[in-house]
């Protein structure tokens, strides 16, 4: 829910009630001729002649609620319908034991490789605020993370709590195609899009990449692949007998297969050697899977000037009794 007024001009009539104040407060006070002045002794205190302001105060801020009312206060929520089926993505993402090489950097810092592929896929799945996004997690298996949904908080969670390891540290390059085919196959959006991430080469699975490719793209699905890497050993972190040490390992990114995967399913293959490529990858892809999506939004409003008309109103009557009863005043 948000907050807002809707007249928001009527708040210059505020300025009237300093004025108005500063007005009575300054005015000269009236005299009476009485006999006995010692009896008014308690009138001159300053309890009783601030005392004698109430009223004043109370009608001030009567004013202040009249004039909040008079601007309409609204609690508000927007609703949208959306017109367009959009795009479906399935994203796979590879979470094997290679992701963890420390040549990739953020802020300066060595991270591991699945550190930033999380980093750049949340800002991806944030661009696409009408499209419906899935995740799949591959390594040696391969499983849904989650369906495909527009539940972009959900999906972010996912994406934050993914571990080097969590389906195996091999790599099946072929199932996780499968996996996400499965889930894109039946549906009737304008477009499906299936985005690869790896940095190995397949080595294990029930079925071969080129295999899997060719099933997805005869179900009309558009494979996008990135390759994550450098071409040389990488560093890795490992635990010896001294402690933990940086030890450079080769890495074996299967370049062929993922362009061949690409041109199966008409799509294109990318090499991404640091966080900033990328991160410009996936905006290449974001920029490219637009399609036109009409949203009517509807505003539902709750109104909440009454609470502030009620609170006038009962300020001006209590100002009446004090004034007509324990604060009357000599006419």
């Amino acid at each position: 829910m948000m907050f807002r007024f809707e007249y928001p001009a009527f708040f210059f009539l505020l300025l009237a009630v300093p004025a108005l104040l500063f007005f009575v407060f300054k005015r000269k006070t009236q005299h009476i001729t009485y006999s006995y002045t010692s009896r008014l002794s308690k009138i001159a205190e300053n309890s009783s002649r601030m005392l004698a302001r109430v009223p004043i105060i109370l009608r001030a801020l009567c004013l202040i609620f009249l004039v909040i009312a008079a601007a309409r206060p609204q609690l508000y929520n927007i609703s949208r319908d959306i017109r367009s089926s959009g795009v479906d993505i399935m994203l796979c993402l590879d979470t094997s034991g290679s992701m963890q090489a420390l040549d990739f950097e953020l802020d300066g810092k060595p991270v591991t490789r699945l550190t930033v592929v999380k980093k750049v896929v949340a800002d991806f799945i944030k661009e696409r605020e009408t499209d419906r996004i899935g995740l799949v997690v591959f390594g040696q298996e391969a499983f849904t993370q989650s369906p495909l949904t527009m539940d972009k908080g959900l999906l972010l969670s996912l994406v934050d709590k993914m571990e080097i390891g969590m389906a195996g540290d091999s790599t099946a390059i072929g199932n996780a195609i499968a996996v996400a085919g499965k889930r894109l196959k039946d549906l009737k959006a304008k477009s499906k899009i299936m985005i690869i991430l790896t940095d190995g080469r397949s080595n294990t699975g029930d079925i071969t990449p080129e295999e899997a490719a060719g099933a997805a793209a005869a179900l009309g699905i558009k494979i996008y692949t990135i390759g994550v890497g450098g071409t040389g050993p990488a560093p890795f972190k490992v635990n010896t007998f001294f402690g933990p040490r940086i030890v450079n390992q080769s890495v074996d990114l299967d370049e062929k297969t993922l362009k061949e995967i690409a041109a199966i399913g008409k799509g294109k293959y990318f090499r991404a050697t640091d966080s900033k490529e990328l991160a410009n990858i996936y905006e290449i892809i974001n920029k490219a899977e637009k399609t036109e999506v009409k949203v009517k939004e509807f505003f539902n409003f709750k109104e909440l000037y009454y609470y502030f008309l009620i609170t006038a109103i009962v300020l001006l009557l209590l100002e009446l009794i004090l004034k007509t009863t324990v604060l009357r005043i000599i006419p």
